[in-house]
């Protein structure tokens, strides 16, 4: 009986040391089959680990791999090979231990060894640095050019010369000083070589930032041989010279480097600095939740106490709070939303709110149909503790109540007033005779 008994046990710790990763988690399983087709044939940056069942520091990795591949799910792929078995695999790449981690970059075939730590935010540090190499590394051609006409067309250079706002002395204010916009501005000289170099590079950037910032940051260039009023003004003395404005602001000077890739991360820097906050919403339609859900990675929900429990003054703390951290928070391009205990209570069913008191707050995932709660409490610190855990794939989540939405009801938008108690009816008892009632009493 020992002998099959030691069998059994065996094969159910077997079992257990393999089931390192599953379906449900965002690390995605790589085998001789898929691997090719996943990982080479990509256009993404993938971060693979090599990996042995058996192996402890592979099972101790685990948790913070999933928690990585979560933080960094639509942005950096993150698989997981189980090299014990795939050993044409691991030989493939040279693995000689586990778990051994490799980035597939721009040249697949040469991937690069991850020398970084093994945290979760060891490891979404290291995946951005990454990526960021990538994005210069595509974004690092050269090709010649001339001076700046917005009269220009798209190019070798891999953007659009119109998308370099001409800048001259007599629409320098209005473009520039008098826009609520970004602007990053060159001052050049049409015979400076440094210029010619940085043209195409320019133009580029200004393609790129105007599709991802939307127009909110702009880049211009003044020939400033011919404008020298307004380069006077600016105290440009050699060339190129790059300043940034924003409204209100003294211009300064553009420290950073000359490749596209550079002007396009600082232009990105600077939008997420000078975005607006995302708004707060109530909840008012079953529209208003999913547009918002959809449009973003991360929904924060409020369920805040009923009017007469908190009064008008009561209630803006608390959205007062909320503003505060949606500012905080407001380079992820989470969707914040608010409702009122009762109103939507389908939502709160399924968010099990209901056994927390309000006020409450859920962060949820509708792409995943996941949710996590907060455990702490409804202020800046407690919600900045929450949100934090969350943005590097910590905290426990659970599946949104069925897999589905639930079902939001349309209601009337709060007024920003005191609530009032329901008015009640007046009887007239004067001529009702007590002694009418002795009998059934």
């Amino acid at each position: 009986m020992k002998p099959l008994l030691l069998g059994v046990l065996g094969c159910s710790l077997v079992l257990a040391v393999q089931a390192l990763y599953s379906a449900s988690d965002d690390v995605i399983e790589l085998t001789p089959s898929n691997f090719n087709r996943e990982v080479i044939q990509s256009d993404s940056l993938w971060l693979v680990e090599f990996y042995a069942p058996w192996c402890g520091h592979c099972r101790n990795l685990a948790p913070d791999w999933k928690k990585a591949a979560t933080a960094l799910k639509g942005i950096v792929k993150v698989g997981a090979v189980d090299a014990d078995q795939h050993k044409s695999l691991g030989g493939q790449y040279g693995v000689r231990g586990f778990p051994t981690i490799k980035i597939f970059g721009a040249n697949k075939n040469k991937p690069e060894e991850y020398q970084g730590g093994r945290s979760s935010q060891a490891i979404v540090d290291g995946a951005m640095n990454a990526l960021r190499n990538l994005v210069k590394e595509r974004l690092s051609g050269r090709s010649g050019g001339s001076d700046y006409k917005q009269s220009g067309g798209s190019g070798s250079s891999g953007g659009n010369k119109k998308d370099v706002v001409e800048l001259t002395d007599d629409n320098f204010d209005k473009m520039v000083l008098d826009s609520d916009d970004v602007w990053l501005v060159e001052f050049f000289a049409p015979w400076c070589g440094h210029c010619k170099n940085l043209e195409p590079e320019w133009a580029a950037a200004a393609t790129a930032v105007k599709e991802q910032t939307k127009g909110k940051v702009r880049l211009g260039a003044v020939d400033a041989t011919v404008h020298q009023a307004v380069s006077g003004r600016y105290g440009i003395r050699g060339f190129p010279t790059i300043k940034i404005f924003r409204k209100g602001e003294e211009p300064e000077d553009y420290q950073g480097g000359r490749t596209r890739g550079d002007i396009i991360e600082k232009a990105l820097d600077l939008f997420s600095d000078n975005a607006p906050p995302p708004e707060l919403l109530e909840i008012l339609s079953e529209d208003v939740l999913k547009k918002t859900c959809e449009d973003s990675q991360l929904c924060i929900i409020a369920v805040l106490p009923h009017i007469l429990d908190t009064g008008a003054a009561g209630r803006n703390s608390y959205l007062d709070v909320m503003v505060k951290m949606a500012e905080k928070y407001k380079k992820k391009m989470w969707g914040w939303l608010w409702t009122e205990a009762g109103a939507q209570m389908e939502l709160e069913s399924s968010l099990g709110i209901g056994g927390f008191g309000y006020p409450a707050m859920a962060a949820i995932n509708t792409r995943k149909m996941k949710f996590a709660l907060l455990r702490g409490s409804f202020s800046e610190t407690g919600i900045h503790e929450f949100l934090r855990e969350l943005s590097v794939g910590r905290g426990s989540t659970a599946t949104l109540g069925g897999g589905v939405m639930p079902k939001i009801h349309t209601v009337e938008p709060w007024d920003g007033k005191d609530g009032q108690l329901p008015v009640e009816e007046d009887y007239d008892l004067s001529d009702v005779e007590l002694d009418d009632f002795k009998d059934e009493l």
